[in-house]
């Protein structure tokens, strides 16, 4: 028996120092790959930004910390909130959360204040991240779209509280609508039946007070959803 039992001890610790080996190699891994992209972040033209599946972000890249004007420290975990115009903020706000519980991808306009104290307005895409099928959080990018703007364009506010009055579903075919596309289009998009966009555009008419496309495409833009 004794010796059985030295070879098996033996046995375990060979398989504990090569789980150990492995781990260590997949740290190494880990920590090679984020250097990498960090240093691929830094140098792209766009600004990037990495969030935690809490929302809170984690990391910025050179390019939003210089169009800040602000250190990492001040702009991570929710910090970068300080800088979305107080109009625009609580529309970005819902967007940005709704999207991180839905774990769906969003495309948002909103003003954010550069280092000089100017306001710009920036094109915001957030994408969900996953590591071996478990969401670890969204990365996504922004770029100043100020010049695409016109500069007396701001969210109409009442227009924003009826369109967040919708569900998050009539707000995505709201959204696709106004994009042009129609509700089979709509529907295919988002994986449901053409019977099912279309109730959701019916109540999203009802709840809009409107009668016809038109309408709905100006509240999308009056509420900043879309680009006017």
């Amino acid at each position: 028996m004794a010796p059985d039992t030295a070879d098996d001890m033996r046995a375990l610790r060979e398989k504990v120092s090569e789980l150990e080996n492995e781990l260590h190699r997949q740290r190494t891994e880990r920590v090679a790959g984020e250097e990498i992209f960090r240093a691929l972040a830094d140098a792209a033209p766009v600004m990037i930004w990495v969030a935690g599946p809490d929302a809170m972000c984690t990391y910025f890249n050179q390019a939003w910390l210089e169009f800040r004007g602000r250190t990492m420290e001040e702009e991570t975990g929710n910090g970068w909130i300080a800088g979305v115009h107080p109009d625009d903020r609580d529309l970005c706000l819902a967007t940005y959360l709704k999207s991180f519980q839905a774990r769906q991808r969003f495309r948002m306009e909103y003003r954010l204040q550069r280092g000089d104290g100017e306001y710009r307005w920036v094109e915001d895409t957030g994408v969900p991240r996953y590591e071996d099928g478990v969401f670890c959080g969204f990365m996504g990018s922004a770029a100043d779209v100020s010049g695409r703007k016109s500069i007396a364009f701001s969210p109409d506010q009442e227009a924003v509280r009826i369109v967040f009055s919708l569900t998050e579903r009539e707000r995505q075919v709201l959204v696709l609508i106004a994009e042009g596309k129609s509700t089979k289009e709509a529907a295919a998009r988002l994986g449901i039946s053409y019977k099912t966009a279309d109730s959701h555009r019916s109540r999203i008419l009802e709840k809009l007070g409107v009668h016809e496309t038109a309408s709905m495409v100006r509240y999308a833009i009056r509420a900043g959803l879309i680009a006017p």
